[in-house]
């Protein structure tokens, strides 16, 4: 009998580049700082912590829920999550945090080849989805106001057009008259990811009952406290639901993160009401204290302001050195250098502007 080779297989030198897709060539993969700092305003999550409720589901779930798989497509998550926004079970569909979600709906309705259209700046993660999917992004730049340019999107043609209100990492929430004309007259899907809308700006939750086809995204992530457990869900009609539940498959959010958001959703929503008060009181006293100092930030709708600031990673890295992450954004589309700084708890902000002062 014939045993196993050792002997190592040798492939021509190009053999590993020729079966790469060429689609991912110039990818790279998602950054984050490589260390923690003691006060980290660089994610845009809750930096007040979990909810309460979380925290004790998670004591008393955990030894349950770890052997077993969740259920497939999480129809109690759902419920929870169509009575807090006010629709029916068929017009939510979860995900392993709105990533998921986003991912799984350009996956659903389009082809390989087609165009997404997305402003510029907005969430990074669209091209990406973009690429890995086949598509080809068209990325547009904003209006001098920060605004969605719906002319210019709207020439795209594009399958499926992508909005964030408000926008990351602008801050800036986009018009009612821009998305619901970009609605009313784009080709395709029309995708509106409203990760911080808990923070301010319009609900577009109406537009998806307009017989047009219109998927909203949100998250539990931000407002919600909940980001290392993963919870997205989009909002849409049951056949465009259905579609993207396809697309998504089973399985995708974990069932410790299952009960911690329906408990969540169930018993501590006055809790993020106070949080997100806090959020947007300390946005305005924030940005009025960079004004005193003489630094301009832009208008925020979001638990975050963006700063544009020259030179944003010396920046970012000396107040990391000092103990405070913010996240440096190089050569935004018409805005250049800036700095993205989450919104917490006072303390956490003086400390903030202090090393701010020191560094910037």
């Amino acid at each position: 009998m014939t045993g196993l080779s050792t002997k190592s297989i040798e492939l021509p030198e190009d053999a590993l580049a020729a079966l790469k897709r060429a689609s991912y060539r110039d990818l790279v993969l998602y950054s984050t700082p490589k260390e923690r700092s003691a006060i980290d305003l660089s994610e845009n999550t809750n930096l007040w912590g979990a909810p309460p409720s979380a925290l004790r589901t998670l004591r008393a779930t955990i030894d349950e829920s770890v052997s077993r798989y969740p259920t497939a497509f999480e129809p109690e998550l759902r419920q929870a999550l169509a009575t807090y926004v006010g629709v029916s079970p068929d017009m939510i569909v979860t995900g392993c945090g709105s990533d998921d979600v986003l991912d799984s709906t350009i996956r659903a309705f389009a082809e390989p080849g087609d165009v997404l259209c997305l402003p510029a700046p907005s969430f990074s993660m669209i091209p990406v989805f973009a690429r890995t999917n086949g598509l080809v992004p068209i990325e547009v730049p904003l209006t001098a106001q920060l605004d969605a340019d719906v002319e210019a999107m709207l020439e795209t043609g594009a399958r499926i057009t992508y909005l964030c209100s408000p926008n990351n990492p602008t801050g800036e929430a986009f018009s009612r008259e821009t998305v619901e004309r970009i609605v009313r007259e784009a080709a395709g899907l029309v995708i509106i990811d409203q990760a911080y809308v808990e923070f301010g700006g319009d609900s577009f939750i109406d537009l998806v009952s307009d017989g047009r086809p219109v998927l909203v995204t949100r998250t539990l992530s931000k407002a919600f406290g909940l980001a290392g457990l993963r919870v997205g869900y989009g909002i849409g009609s049951p056949e465009i639901v259905g579609e993207i539940m396809k697309a998504r498959g089973p399985y995708k959010v974990s069932a410790v993160a299952e009960r911690a958001a329906i408990g969540v959703l169930e018993n501590d929503r006055a809790w993020v009401a106070e949080r997100v008060a806090e959020v947007v009181a300390n946005r305005a006293r924030f940005r009025q204290e960079l004004s005193l100092r003489g630094i301009t930030s832009l208008p925020s709708a979001g638990n975050f302001v963006l700063i544009p600031v020259r030179g944003c990673a010396a920046i970012a890295a000396g107040m990391a050195r000092l103990g405070i992450g913010v996240r440096a954004l190089p050569s935004l589309p018409g805005i250049g250098d800036a700095v993205r700084v989450g919104i917490g708890p006072w303390d956490l902000m003086e400390r903030c502007l202090e090393a701010l002062g020191t560094v910037a």
